[in-house]
């Protein structure tokens, strides 16, 4: 497994299981597989109604608390200084851990974005009390990352984005680079897209990365991967079947070559397959998310 540093000297590990999308009951068999399999690193939001399962998952395996790397979000609908600090509370009590890895807040509030400050302010709280390791965020744009590095005592760890073969966000990579914001990928592989103008509904069937692939002898998955974690950014797939967590952790044993990675960052279409960050207001994406209990 390799690892990266983030810009407060925590080190996390370079790829984990996300959880996206999946359901509760199946959310704890994935987590126990990819742990089996030898992730060190999990994913998670409160928005996305699994957490418990995730801290039960991690207890019921063999490994020590400080070997998995944990990975939570705070909500939009939990922004405001006091209510983020309640938010780390629901999130921590459902995973059952005292210290979160890595807490991050998972839209920016352009509508209201003195309520991500507030909410970003209380995680520097949370981090000098040493309730979490490192704080960041998520779907952040160049704009908001400036607006918050205006306001903020501590630089973000990381900014989790989409970023896959045909959706690179070089931009917003770049800034975060600038200001030793670490690039994480959600979406690697590019499963939230479903169009292309090439006629392939998947970026597995792209033909580039198939010919790769094959001279790899590898899956285009895992060489999808492996371009991001070559170019220096930490990724999260997400799976439920056991065989496929397996495939995405064998990535560790190949390397492309430097026109391979040329001909993947070539791919990039410019078009976003998630929600545009700009349209994300508490009237359309506001939910209250539940207490522990």
């Amino acid at each position: 497994m390799d690892t990266l540093t983030l810009n407060n000297d925590v080190t996390m590990p370079a790829l984990g299981l996300g959880v996206f999308q999946t359901p509760p009951d199946e959310t704890r068999a994935a987590v126990q597989a990819a742990l089996e399999t030898g992730y060190r690193h999990v994913d998670t939001a409160a928005a996305y109604g699994n957490e418990r399962e995730v801290g039960e998952a991690i207890r019921s395996s063999a490994l020590d608390r400080s070997d998995v790397f944990v990975e939570t979000k705070i909500w939009i609908s939990d922004y405001g200084y006091e209510q983020t600090l309640h938010g780390f509370e629901k999130s921590a009590a459902k995973l059952g851990v005292d210290h979160i890895d890595l807490l991050i807040l998972h839209q920016a509030l352009p509508t209201d974005f003195d309520k991500t400050l507030e909410a970003y302010r209380a995680l520097e709280t949370l981090l000098a009390d040493g309730r979490v390791r490192a704080i960041g965020v998520s779907n952040f744009m160049v704009e908001h990352l400036t607006r918050l590095l205006d306001h903020a005592t501590v630089v973000p760890a990381v900014n989790q984005i989409e970023v896959h073969p045909y959706f690179q966000q070089r931009e917003v990579q770049a800034f975060g680079a600038e200001h030793d914001v670490l690039t994480q990928a959600w979406s690697p592989i590019g499963g939230i897209t479903f169009y292309r103008e090439s006629g392939h509904t998947s970026t597995l069937e792209d033909p580039v990365v198939v010919a790769i692939a094959r001279a790899h002898t590898k899956s285009p998955a895992q060489v999808m991967l492996r371009w991001h974690l070559q170019q220096g950014r930490s990724v999260i797939p997400k799976s439920t079947k056991p065989q496929r967590i397996a495939e995405n952790f064998e990535v560790f044993d190949f390397e492309l070559a430097s026109d391979e990675l040329a001909a993947i960052d070539a791919l990039d279409s410019g078009k976003r397959g998630g929600p545009e960050p700009e349209a994300i207001t508490l009237e359309t994406f506001g939910r209250p998310i539940p207490e522990a209990d």
